[in-house]
């Protein structure tokens, strides 16, 4: 049989009268009805028994095949004649033979039905030769169908079903060679059979995700391959952009293309790298020329294109140290020509600036702490000399001869300190020198000296002070007090000191 032959069978349906014999149903008889319905029964089961004794042998015999009515091969004269009783064929056995009949048609049908599923899948591309032998096989139950053979005829396209439910079955096992059979014509780049066989993948298996996506990637295959050479030409000429463009293009067209991801991303990532050294060149020259601020921005630029941070960023730190290291150096030249003039204030001052570069650097820590010790001694100094009448209060020259002593500790003492002590140290001694001093008054004022005592009421008194700024108050009833400062020592001795109250005091009127 050939393939135009195959391709002409066509399922058919059947229009074929079942016997009554298997089709009545038996009549319920309802024992509460009158008799009449009893004889009405009997009377339509004689009835059928005439119609499957003289009617059902003309109709079963009037098909010849499923397909075909049955020719007229006897004349009207000859259907008139009367059967012979002795060579008629009985009742049953014209019923057994239109279930045998019906049995072969039934098998023809799902035969059919099979053969129509083949053929909408294209099998005599895949299963041309099984194919054609359970066609042969139902073939061959036409043959017996022809002879009235039923049993035999059945068996034939039982034969023939079997077959091709076989072929059905192997329709998993078909589609997985054809995909493998496909994969390999895509990686030889044979576009068409590729498309072919991905195309009967996709008939077998509608569903099937890799048949269809492999179908995709067939129909752009050619166009992919063309790219490809292009691209890599780029690439070895090492015009990178244009070779990233064309892979970009293969990706978008064959998004399952593999090598094609890999190459786009192995340009993508060297031009990346390109552009991170060209930018890392750059901070490196402003380094270099002596411009670390710019030299950052540039690094810094360099970590936003995502790659080799880590890079960009130490050379960041190694700038910053480096502007860093820079910025102490010249704080420390400061403090050093600070310390030297023995200007502590602003040696404080410059330690706290290296301190806010790096808060643990530890010479700036304990160099501020000294500093700040030699500042507050320098205050101190400063303050004694500048204000020895002080010095007479037992108390403040106490604490003046302290600061004194902790001068004199200090090893290798500057200049300054070294003026200051020795001005300090002529000033204490000549505070406990005392100095005569005359007071004066009208033997009417009671005169008290603060610090000192009360002197009482006369017209002249010598007295022997300390160096010193001193207070002299007088009181007289009805006179205004008075109040008379005067400093002994430090060249500033008074010839007398006056106390008198003379402004009477004028009670107010009621």
């Amino acid at each position: 049989m050939s393939d135009n032959d195959i391709d002409k069978i066509e399922p058919v349906d059947f229009d074929l009268n079942e016997s009554p014999l298997f089709s009545s149903q038996p009549a319920q008889v309802d024992s509460n009805k009158p008799p009449m319905m009893v004889w009405v029964g009997l009377g339509s089961l004689f009835i059928v028994a005439l119609f499957v004794i003289f009617v059902l042998p003309t109709l079963v015999t009037e098909y010849e095949l499923p397909l075909e009515r049955r020719a007229e091969v006897m004349d009207l004269q000859l259907a008139t004649e009367q059967v012979d009783p002795t060579t008629a064929i009985s009742p049953f056995e014209e019923a057994q033979r239109s279930l045998q009949r019906k049995n072969a048609q039934d098998v023809l049908a799902e035969l059919l039905q099979r053969q129509e599923e083949l053929v909408a899948q294209q099998v005599s591309d895949w299963g041309s030769s099984d194919y054609i032998i359970a066609l042969e096989q139902a073939n061959i139950g036409d043959e017996y169908y022809r002879a009235q053979d039923f049993v035999l005829a059945r068996e034939s396209y039982a034969m023939g079903l079997v077959g091709l439910i076989e072929l059905i079955d192997s329709i998993s096992t078909v589609l997985a060679q054809t995909i493998i059979d496909a994969d390999k014509a895509l990686l030889d780049a044979n576009s068409a059979l590729a498309e072919q066989k991905y195309a009967l993948a996709v008939l077998l298996n509608p569903e099937n995700e890799e048949a269809k996506i492999g179908l995709q990637r067939a129909k752009t295959l050619d166009e992919v391959t063309q790219l490809f050479v292009s691209a890599d030409d780029f690439f070895e000429d090492d015009e990178l952009e244009k070779a990233e463009t064309l892979y970009r293009q293969i990706v978008d067209l064959d998004g399952y293309n593999e090598q094609a991801q890999e190459k786009f991303l192995m340009v993508t990532g060297q031009i990346l790298e390109n552009e991170f050294v060209g930018i890392m060149s750059i901070g490196y020259a402003f380094l270099e020329a002596d411009e670390p601020g710019k030299a950052i921005a540039e690094f810094q630029r360099a970590t936003t294109l995502g790659i080799n941070e880590d890079q960009a960023l130490a050379a960041i730190t190694q700038t910053e140290n480096n502007l860093a290291n820079a910025e102490i150096n010249a704080l420390q030249e400061l403090i050093i020509e600070a310390e030297a003039a023995e200007r502590w204030q602003d040696a404080v001052t410059e330690y706290e600036n290296v301190l806010l570069i790096d808060e643990n650097l530890i010479f700036a820590i304990n160099g501020r702490d000294n500093a700040r010790k030699r500042a507050q001694l320098d205050r101190l100094l400063v303050d004694a000399v500048e204000n020895p009448e002080r010095f007479s209060a037992d108390d403040v020259f106490q604490q003046t001869l302290d600061v004194f002593y902790t001068g004199r500790s200090i090893e290798q003492a500057g200049p300054r300190l070294q003026n200051q002590l020795d001005t300090l140290e002529a000033l204490l001694e000549d505070s406990q020198v005392e100095i005569d001093i005359l007071l004066v008054s009208d033997s009417l004022t009671d005169v008290t000296v603060l610090r000192v005592g009360t002197m009482g009421t006369f017209e002249q008194r010598s007295i022997s002070l300390k160096p010193g700024r001193y207070v002299a108050v007088g009181k007289r009833i009805g006179y205004r007090e008075v109040r008379e400062e005067f400093t002994v020592g430090f060249g500033q001795t008074p010839d007398s000191v006056v106390v008198q109250c003379k402004e009477r005091i004028v009670a107010a009127r009621r």
